[in-house]
């Protein structure tokens, strides 16, 4: 596997891990979907590939309210999609604060940077186009709160490279981490990569003396880590 990242190769059928009646209960009495963010899913499911890798309207929400708790300066995202992560994020970032968000497809590029510009935010949401792993180092800057949603394989990899750009008290926030419930699977096939990845990195976030973890288990599971 080469160390470029792709962006969220989830699978397209997702495990209900609550009944799918309370799901639309907790989903009518959490708050609204932004109008840019509906804007967003209908061009995405309309024009790009695999749309059901968006965020969504839930655990958007989730990800806005996680990010106005911590009330981050910078914050930096692993896995662009078509923005929608990223313009939830940024919700919650200080004013004076910076967003940075990394993608391999530059065929989103322009996709992305349309609907920052969109927002109230788009000065400050610096794009970067390639492999993560050789982006991060470059970046001169500390993190308050890190996103990474991007190929599974690389999850460990993505973790060491953020953990020292990582503020003291910052939070690593990690989606798709049960997978569907495939990480529970000791019999996997051999190409099946995500998986026996997925699940070394949740051994890692448990195990590491660096952070302290919980694990939610909403939509395909995600996990808070925040650094020691």
């Amino acid at each position: 596997m080469h160390l470029a990242i792709t962006t969220n190769t989830s699978h397209l059928k997702t495990m209900h891990f609550i009944p799918e009646d309370i799901d639309h209960y907790v989903v009518v009495h959490s708050e609204n979907e932004p109008e840019l963010l509906q804007q967003l899913t209908r061009e995405t499911y309309q024009k790009i590939l695999q749309p059901r890798m968006l965020s969504g309207h839930y655990q958007g929400r989730l990800l806005s309210m996680i990010c106005k708790l911590v009330h981050p300066k910078n914050i930096l995202e692993i896995g662009t999609y078509t923005g929608y992560s990223a313009l939830c994020l940024a919700e919650g970032m200080q004013t004076s604060g910076e967003l940075h968000t990394i993608d391999i497809n530059e065929e989103l590029f322009d996709f992305q940077r349309k609907y920052f510009d969109k927002s109230d935010f788009g000065k400050h949401i610096h794009q970067h186009l390639g492999n993560a792993l050789e982006i991060i180092p470059k970046l001169n800057t500390t993190f308050d709160l890190v996103f990474i949603d991007a190929d599974k394989e690389n999850y460990t990899n993505y973790f060491e490279a953020v953990i020292d750009k990582l503020n003291s008290g910052g939070i690593i926030l990690s989606d798709n981490v049960l997978w569907s419930g495939k990480v529970l699977d000791t019999t996997f096939k051999k190409e099946d990569t995500s998986t026996p990845a997925l699940i070394a990195y949740n051994k890692l976030l448990k195990e590491d003396k660096r952070v302290e973890t919980v694990v939610l288990p909403i939509r395909d599971g995600l996990t808070i880590s925040r650094k020691l």
